[in-house]
């Protein structure tokens, strides 16, 4: 009999409108009132007590002024060291596109998967030297060479030097062009040779010691 009862009842249940079902079944476990304030007020009362407080324009100049060191002394390219023996090698520029290069028109200039060397179009115009602008015979040694050469610092202040040298100073941020030629001490030169590059580093005579 109990086997017939419960798919009745069942069906009963799913047939009945749910208003019918609904119920009040009151009030369950403790209700606390919302005191959270909105996280939007948070924030703009938070904001508007660092203005009152001075604590926005101390942060702001803090910022500027650590965006300034970093500007004229930027973090130096690690691992980089002075070369104690000289080191020559050649760098092939040539890369193969992954995609295909075309000009304004849509006309196809290189199809994806050509090797192109950048070489063959754009020379590189003048020789690439690599050095530590704190050390004086480094700097020495590159204010010598040709006077269109760029001059790219591990380390150092460039803009004190540009001022005092008249000579605009680059810096390789990161370390990337010392890793793309595999540069690991200097001063360093990169020059082009045909379709190549000659990487080569320069062992500079040891630094003369001062008398005590």
């Amino acid at each position: 009999m109990s086997k017939l009862v419960l798919p009745a009842t069942l069906l009963a249940v799913l047939l009945c409108p749910a208003e019918v079902l609904a119920r009040d079944y009151g009030q369950r476990g403790t209700v606390f009132p919302v005191i959270e304030r909105d996280l939007l007020e948070q924030i703009h009362s938070r904001l508007t007590h660092m203005e009152r407080s001075g604590e926005t324009a101390r942060l702001n100049e803090d910022l500027k002024r650590r965006t300034i060191a970093r500007v004229g002394r930027p973090d130096p390219v690690a691992g980089i060291v002075r070369a104690s023996e000289a080191r020559r090698w050649h760098f092939d520029p040539t890369i193969t596109l992954a995609a295909d290069i075309r000009g304004a028109k849509g006309e196809l200039i290189h199809a994806a998967g050509t090797r192109v060397n950048p070489l063959d179009s754009v020379g590189l115009r003048a020789d690439l030297l690599f050095l530590d602008g704190d050390d004086p015979d480094q700097l020495t040694w590159a204010l010598k060479q040709d006077a269109n050469a760029k001059l790219i610092l591990m380390k150092g202040a460039p803009l004190e030097l540009m001022k005092a040298q008249q000579r605009r100073f680059y810096f390789d941020q990161g370390g990337k062009l010392t890793e793309r030629f595999g540069i690991r001490s200097v001063p360093a030169r990169v020059r082009q040779q045909g379709r190549l590059l000659e990487v080569s580093e320069i062992a500079l005579p040891p630094k003369r010691r001062t008398a005590q």
